[in-house]
């Protein structure tokens, strides 16, 4: 449980990095790129959950 959750960490972190970046090269794009950060952390946030199900199931062998 503790690989996935912490690959999803870094994944995150190194998205929210590169957005930021790109809000920072290119300000007036600042509101589509953050609308557009949305959808792929929320991805990446339902693969730690699911992970966390898998695991829970196969703790309980159900």
């Amino acid at each position: 449980m503790a690989l996935p959750a912490m690959m999803s960490a870094f994944a995150q972190a190194w998205t929210a990095t590169h957005a930021m970046d790109g809000m920072a090269r290119q300000p007036e794009a600042a509101g589509e790129i953050r609308n557009s950060l949305f959808l792929p952390l929320a991805f990446m946030e339902a693969l730690t959950l699911f992970s966390f199900v898998i695991a829970l199931l196969l703790w309980l062998k159900i």
